[in-house]
């Protein structure tokens, strides 16, 4: 009877072990793909063609670079000087009443011309600097003051970097206005350095 107790126990036991083991395994599902079905008599539609070439619109704000062209100066020097007095390359330098040194905006105008004199557009130019005063003052006077004055002119000019024998000056003292008025306005337009191109 001890004996048949056992041998239950032992097979009660080996069935606890087992029988985790024995359990059915369910497979997997696997989807099932559903063929696509055209009809018969309706052939497919005819792929779509690829068109290789862009065509792009420029927007309306679009911008295109014109060629730069060369400034072509007139042929004639008289054209030619008045033409770089237009553009600014030029620019007279004007002195205070009775003055023959040059203040910052006289340096600024002749600093300027001599930036264009010596590119390769103006180094094709010499240039005449005529000393001009205004009517006050006796006639030798002012001829003298005009020398100054032009001569301020070139020597600020070489300083500059501009050949010096690029560069002849001249004064016509108070022969010359620029304004034939007699006031101050007037006369502070014929104080002045005057820079005409030659050849």
């Amino acid at each position: 009877m001890k004996n048949m107790r056992i041998i239950l126990a032992t097979v009660a036991m080996v069935l606890v072990v087992v029988m985790p083991g024995c359990k059915s395994r369910k497979k997997p599902i696997t989807p099932t793909t559903v063929p696509t079905t055209t009809a018969p008599d309706v052939p497919p539609p005819p792929p779509m063609p690829t068109d290789t070439s862009t065509s792009v619109t420029p927007p309306d704000d679009f911008v295109r670079e014109t060629p730069v062209q060369e400034e072509q100066f007139p042929n004639d020097i008289e054209a030619a000087d008045k033409y770089a007095h237009s553009k600014g390359y030029i620019r007279d330098a004007f002195y205070n009443y009775d003055e023959a040194t040059l203040d910052e905006a006289a340096q600024g105008a002749l600093s300027a011309s001599a930036n264009w004199l010596k590119s390769a557009q103006g180094s094709s130019f010499n240039l005449l600097i005529e000393g001009h005063c205004d009517e006050r003052g006796t006639e030798q006077y002012n001829l003298a003051l005009g020398d100054r004055r032009a001569n301020s002119a070139k020597d600020y000019l070489v300083t500059l970097g501009v050949d010096a024998s690029r560069i002849r000056t001249v004064s016509y003292g108070e022969e010359r206005p620029f304004e034939e008025g007699h006031d101050d306005s007037s006369w502070g337009q014929n104080r002045r350095a005057h820079l005409v191109l030659v050849r």
